[in-house]
C-alpha cells in the first residue's frame, strides 16, 4: 500500500550538502524528511570520493615507506620486500566508510530526521514519489524542498565506462593493483589516484589535453608534483587527446600535440575528465526551475526560481567541493527556520592530495597577473625545521602569500609540500577575517610546525623574514 508523507522540509540527496541540511533542520525543530537512492548515507564524498580516496592514498603512502625500507633502507630503517593485497586494503577502506555511514545515520536519528530510501521523482515543485528497492511507493509533499542531488563522473562518448574503462568509483574498489594504468585527465582526481597506484607498484601514464598537469594552478605551484611524477616513472602525455581503444581493446590510442598517435597498453583506463551535476531522472523538468548552463540557478541564499525550492552543492556549480555543499546546506536550514543568512564566503579553500599536496585559498597569481598593487612573497619549506624533520623539505615545497600593497590585506595563500593540506583551514580563516600581513606576522606561531612557513612568508612580504 502506498504511503503518503507531508513534511515541512524535504531534502533529496543525502550527500554532504543534503545530510548536513537535514541535521541542522532537525536541530532547529523543523519536521524534516530526507530521500536518498543509494542506500549509503553520505553521498559521493563519503562513499566513493573524498574519504575512500584519502584512505587509499594513506595506504599507498605506507606501502611506499615500507618499500623504501626494503630497497636499501630509509632513515636507518630496513625491512623485507612488501606485498600488497589490494582486496584486503579495499576491505579496510570499506570499513572506514561503513563507520562514517553509521555515524551519519546516528546523527540523522538524533536530529529526528525521517529517512526514506529510494529514487525520488517530482511531479511538481513540492511533490515527489519515491520508489523503494522493494517496489513500494511513497508520495511526499513539502512546504520547502532542498535539492542536493550531487554530481557524477563524466564519461567520454567514444569510450563509455565498462570493462577496462573505469571511473574513480571503480578505481576505489579494484581487487588487485593493475600492472598498467592509464589515467585520462591530469586534474586532481586523476593525479591523486594515479599517484596512489604508482606507489602500489602499477606502471602509470597520464594523458592531459592541457600543456601541463593541474592546469587551474600556476606552474610554480604544480612543478613539485610534476617532478615527483617524473622521478617515479609516471609517463606524462601533455597536450594530448585520448581517441579511444585500439582494435584489440587492450590499449588507449592517444593523439599527441604534434598530431601523431601512440598506443598506451593498459589493464585499466581511469577516466577523470570532470564531473557533472545530476539533473536527469528525478523530474527537474517538472519543477519549473531556471538553469545556469548545466547547473540549477540560485541566488546568494541558494533560492531557486521556484518559491521555497532551494538547491545546494554540486548541483549549483563550481567549486564542486563537499565543504561548499555542507556550508550551503546548513545555511538554507537556518534561513527556513527564520534566521538571516546569505552565502558570501571570502574564500572556499581547496586541496589536492597529490604528492606533494597543494592547498590554496583566495586569489591565485593568475587572478592578479599584471597588477602593480599587490605584494607576493613565498617561503621555502626547506628552511622550516619541522619540514626537515618529517621529510617534507626536499621536494621544492613552499608557502606563498598574496596581499594588497596599500593596506596589506591578505588576498590569497597557496602552499605545496607534504602535509600542507592541514594548513588550508588556517589560510581560509585568515582570509575570512580580512586579516592583514601584520596580523599573521604578529601572531606567535608554534615551533616546530609547518605553519611557521606562513608566518615567514608574511614577514617576507613585509620585508623582514627571519630565516631566509
Amino acid at each position: 500500500m502506498a504511503e503518503t508523507i507531508s513534511t515541512k522540509v524535504l531534502i533529496v540527496g543525502a550527500g554532504t550538502g543534503g545530510y548536513v541540511a537535514a541535521i541542522r533542520c532537525g536541530q532547529l525543530g523543523l519536521d524534516t524528511t530526507i530521500v536518498d537512492a543509494t542506500g549509503k548515507l553520505g553521498g559521493t564524498c563519503l562513499n566513493v570520493g573524498c574519504i575512500p580516496s584519502k584512505a587509499l592514498i594513506h595506504a599507498a603512502s605506507k606501502f611506499e615507506t615500507v618499500a623504501k625500507a626494503a630497497d636499501g633502507g630509509t632513515l636507518g630503517i630496513t625491512a623485507s620486500k612488501p606485498a600488497i593485497d589490494l582486496a584486503e586494503t579495499v576491505r579496510w577502506k570499506d570499513g572506514v566508510v561503513a563507520k562514517l555511514n553509521q555515524g551519519v545515520a546516528g546523527l540523522l536519528k538524533k536530529a529526528k530526521v525521517r529517512v526514506v530510501a529510494g529514487w525520488a521523482t517530482f511531479s511538481d515543485a513540492k511533490t515527489c514519489t519515491v520508489k523503494g528497492a522493494d517496489g513500494a511507493e511513497t508520495t511526499i509533499t513539502a512546504e520547502h524542498v532542498i535539492l542536493a542531488t550531487g554530481s557524477e563522473a563524466v564519461e567520454l562518448p567514444f569510450m563509455p565506462f565498462g570493462g577496462r574503462v573505469i571511473s574513480s568509483t571503480e578505481a576505489l574498489a579494484l581487487p588487485a593493483v593493475p600492472e598498467r594504468l592509464v589515467v585520462v585527465g591530469g586534474g586532481y582526481i586523476g593525479l591523486e589516484l594515479g599517484i596512489a597506484f604508482r606507489k602500489f607498484g602499477a606502471q602509470v601514464a597520464v594523458v592531459e589535453m592541457a600543456d601541463r598537469i593541474l592546469p587551474i594552478y600556476d606552474k610554480q605551484l604544480t612543478d613539485p608534483v610534476r617532478k615527483w611524477l617524473e622521478k617515479h616513472g609516471v609517463a606524462l602525455h601533455l597536450g594530448a587527446r585520448a581517441k579511444g581503444l585500439n582494435a584489440a581493446g587492450d590499449a588507449l590510442v592517444v593523439e599527441d600535440k604534434d598530431g601523431g598517435t601512440v598506443e598506451l597498453p593498459a589493464d585499466k583506463i581511469l577516466v577523470t575528465v570532470g564531473r557533472r551535476p545530476v539533473t536527469k531522472g528525478w523530474g527537474l523538468e517538472a519543477m519549473g526551475l531556471d538553469m545556469a548552463g548545466p547547473f540549477v540557478k540560485i541566488d546568494a541564499q541558494c533560492r531557486t526560481s521556484m518559491r521555497n525550492v532551494w538547491a545546494v552543492g554540486d548541483l549549483v556549480g563550481e567549486p564542486m567541493l563537499a565543504h561548499k555543499g555542507s556550508a550551503q546546506g546548513e545555511m538554507v536550514a537556518e534561513i527556513i527556520a527564520g534566521k538571516r543568512r546569505s552565502f558570501d564566503p571570502v574564500s572556499i579553500a581547496a586541496v589536492c592530495f597529490t604528492e606533494p599536496e597543494i592547498a590554496a585559498a583566495g586569489l591565485l597569481p593568475s587572478d592578479v597577473e599584471g597588477r602593480d598593487d599587490v605584494i607576493t612573497a613565498q617561503f621555502p619549506l626547506q628552511a622550516i625545521g619541522r619540514a626537515l624533520a618529517v621529510e617534507a623539505a626536499d621536494d621544492g615545497g613552499f608557502v606563498r602569500v598574496i596581499a594588497s600593497k596599500t593596506d596589506h590585506r591578505i588576498l590569497g595563500v597557496q602552499a605545496v609540500g607534504r602535509h600542507v593540506a592541514e594548513l588550508s583551514n588556517a589560510f581560509a580563516g585568515w582570509l575570512e577575517m580580512s586579516a592583514v600581513l601584520e596580523d599573521v606576522a604578529g601572531t606567535i606561531h608554534v615551533h616546530p610546525t609547518l605553519g611557521e612557513a606562513f608566518h615567514e612568508a608574511s614577514l617576507r612580504a613585509l620585508g623582514h623574514a627571519i630565516h631566509i
